[in-house]
């Protein structure tokens, strides 16, 4: 149980904590977007399934090699602006811009003319994006470096971002209407430039109101030159291997993978459940509820759940309090079968507030005790620090995690046996979805918390840590 207070030195301001919970909404919003707005490429602008998975494959890939550079650009930039603001800043702007373009496709244009216009366009639109996202995480790693603070400041900073869940489901009904757009092309273009124009807004924010570390101690980081392209290559293979080499750090992205790997393979399944089991097939008496059910999910994790692990975590620490988490989320999978009843639809809401304890917990936790693993690369490597780097990592696993579980969702629901083209789905179908739906996910989660059982960075571990990193700087 912690009993330290944190110093004033270290805590963060009411502001900086909303700017940085702004760029959050931002990194939620984009990719909540981008998601519901991917399914309008078969029906408004009538792309082939196939093509259309392509498209949404072929960027990640491409992702995948960028995170970690930008995280090493922004570990290693020197400027009287900071590491890290400059790119949030600008990459703010690109994104907000890029992804307006990006939804401007044409729907009497060709199916390859469209498919090229959106490949390319998500490529320029993922260089901005990165430029934001990777910055922004570092950032938050290093604002400041007591303990319990860090908990806090990530939890206040999910809270924002669960704003973007709350709004996105309703782009689905949006879009959809008649009476708002002509047609689903008009929808997206609108809504598009809608969603842009906030994240502009919004993601500057943190680069204008977060400051970063003082970087008067540290030293040792690389020239940022067209000169010294080859040796800077050389520099982050060698962070990569010293950062894969981090037992504690390991266990972070072995149990996110798990975790939200486990919760993203079902995400679909909800609504399939919703419309095929609990109304049979009539997508005009499911109405609204799938998006209620993901609006009332967001709502519980950002004002119920992440308060409550934000508490359990500086009272019991950080990994016990993902463990009491990640349990409760089991439970709430399995009430997932009570709570589906064709006899009363409001019983949906039962399983939420113990399911949603696993994805609000998850990432509350995992980003703070990210922030406590940079220490312990500092004390076992020096400088220079790496949050870029260790941010860009842990979020190129939580894609992988979502890429893969795009694909493996899919196959599920083959081996099911569902068929999105049948108006009723036979029983048998409906079971094994419903089985699949709870057993995938509690499996995961219980394999994340076996795998999160060894981790060692206790509460006084990591002060230790943070006293002899002081004492090395000759920090006062």
């Amino acid at each position: 149980m912690s009993v330290t207070t944190t110093p004033a030195k270290d805590r963060v301001p009411f502001l900086e904590k909303a700017a940085f919970g702004s760029g959050h909404l931002v990194n939620n919003l984009l990719p909540g977007a981008l998601g519901v707005f991917s399914f309008f490429l078969l029906t408004a602008f009538g792309m082939d399934p196939f093509l259309a998975g392509l498209l949404g494959g072929l960027p990640r890939l491409f992702d995948a090699i960028t995170d970690p550079i930008m995280g090493y650009i922004s570990d290693n930039t020197k400027s009287r602006f900071g590491r890290r603001r400059p790119y949030i800043f600008v990459g703010a702007i690109l994104s907000g811009l890029l992804f307006m373009l990006l939804w401007q496709l044409d729907p009497d244009a060709s199916q390859m003319y469209n498919f090229w216009y959106f490949l390319i366009f998500s490529l320029i639109y993922l260089i901005g994006n990165t430029m934001f996202s990777t910055p922004l995480i570092g950032l938050g790693y290093e604002m400041t470096f007591d303990y319990n603070e860090r908990t806090r400041l990530m939890g206040f900073s999910q809270v924002i971002g669960q704003i973007a869940w709350m709004i996105v489901p309703w782009f689905w009904v949006l879009i959809a209407n008649p009476d708002l757009f002509e047609t689903q092309a008009q929808g997206v273009h609108q809504l598009a430039v809608i969603v842009g124009i906030a994240c502009i807004v919004l993601g500057i924010m943190p680069a204008l109101f977060c400051k970063e570390v003082d970087q008067t101690n540290l030293d040792k980081r690389e020239k940022m030159t067209m000169a010294s392209v080859l040796e800077n290559l050389k520099e982050l293979i060698r962070n990569m291997k010293l950062i894969a080499q981090n037992k504690p750090f390991a266990r972070l992205c072995g149990s996110t993978f798990l975790v939200f790997n486990g919760f993203q393979m079902v995400a679909s399944f909800s609504y399939f459940i919703i419309v095929f089991h609990m109304f049979n097939g009539d997508y005009g008496m499911a109405g609204t509820w799938p998006a209620w059910f993901s609006t009332v999910s967001a709502l519980a994790t950002a004002f119920l759940i992440i308060p409550i692990i934000t508490m359990l975590a500086n009272k019991y620490g950080k990994r016990n309090a993902f463990i009491i988490s990640t349990i409760i989320s089991i439970v709430g999978y399995l009430l997932k079968w009570w709570g589906f009843s064709p006899e009363n639809p409001w019983l949906i809401f039962m399983p939420i507030p113990f399911m949603v304890f696993g994805i609000g917990g998850l990432f509350t936790l995992m980003m703070s005790m990210t922030a406590d693993v940079c220490d312990y690369d500092e004390l076992q490597h020096g400088m220079p620090r790496k949050e870029g780097s260790f941010g860009a990592i842990y979020w190129w696993m939580v894609k992988l995690g979502q890429g893969l579980a795009l694909v493996l969702g899919g196959l599920v629901l083959k081996v099911v046996g569902f068929d999105p083209a049948l108006s009723e789905q036979t029983a048998q179908t409906m079971v094994n979805l419903r089985l699949a739906d709870i057993i995938i996910p509690s499996v995961t989660a219980a394999l994340a918390v076996w795998v999160m059982w060894g981790y060692d960075l206790s509460e006084e571990r990591a002060r230790e840590i943070k006293d002899q990193l002081v004492a090395r700087r000759g920090e006062l």
